[in-house]
């Protein structure tokens, strides 16, 4: 019997899990029946050739997509059991997505973006203006509150993206290739966030990445290869 102590802290849990996509009468299996379980305050990557399935998996945790077969547990919901508005008030509560082109809005400033989650949860006026501050600040970007993605540099900018997946203090950030724009030092500036959001607050990170270098960040690397977890790596801190 599954300890309960074990189980409250397990924030993820795949069982079983597949996903086929179709073309036709023809099937690509990206997910071929993977089994994990991530803790609260795991600083995962999960790495692997293109292909292999790891973005398939991160938007299945992220409830972006559904499997084929199997589930999905975030804080032991099975998420195939939430409708349309659980699902997202799941994502807006629970989950933070930094995605490798950004995807700021480009017509508002950092501070616009920050606060689009918020304004979305429907959070009043003062406590939108007082996180959005206090998240930038968090990464770093005081001061660039007014400036617009355009006079960011790519660092910045998803620094930006990551004050926006915080500013509901979500339980897990989802990083898909969070690096994938940037040159080497705004990489290592970013992992340098992440790490301390990690440590420091606790925030369980899953990222996707296909630069070996970051996984030197992280507690558990996965590594996917042919839709199955290969192997794992425990890195000792």
């Amino acid at each position: 019997m599954e300890d309960s102590s074990t189980a409250k802290n397990e924030v993820i849990k795949a069982i079983d899990l597949e996903k086929i996509y179709r073309l036709g009468k023809i099937e690509y299996p990206a997910l071929r029946g993977v089994n994990i379980t991530i803790k609260q305050g795991d600083f995962l990557a999960i790495v692997g050739p293109s292909g292999s399935g790891k973005s398939t998996l991160l938007n299945l945790f992220g409830a972006l997509d559904k499997p084929t077969r199997g589930s999905v547990l975030i804080d032991g919901v099975d998420i195939s059991t939430l409708d349309t508005d659980g699902l997202a008030i799941l994502r807006n509560r629970k989950l933070g997505f930094v995605f490798q082109t950004f995807n700021l809005l480009t017509y508002l400033n950092a501070f616009q973006n920050v606060e689009v989650p918020l304004v979305a949860a429907g959070a009043p006026s003062l406590e939108r203006i007082k996180k959005a501050k206090d998240t930038l600040a968090r990464v770093g970007l005081e001061g660039f509150e007014k400036n617009r993605p355009t006079e960011l540099s790519g660092g910045q900018q998803q620094r930006v993206a990551i004050a926006r997946a915080l500013i509901n203090d979500p339980k897990i950030i989802l990083a898909d290739e969070p690096t994938g724009n940037l040159d080497s030092e705004s990489s290592r500036n970013l992992m340098d966030v992440f790490h301390g959001l990690n440590s420091e607050s606790g925030v369980t990170i899953i990222m996707v990445t296909h630069n070996l270098e970051l996984t030197n960040y992280c507690n558990r690397v996965v590594m996917v290869r042919d839709g199955l977890i290969e192997r794992e790596v425990n890195n000792i801190a």
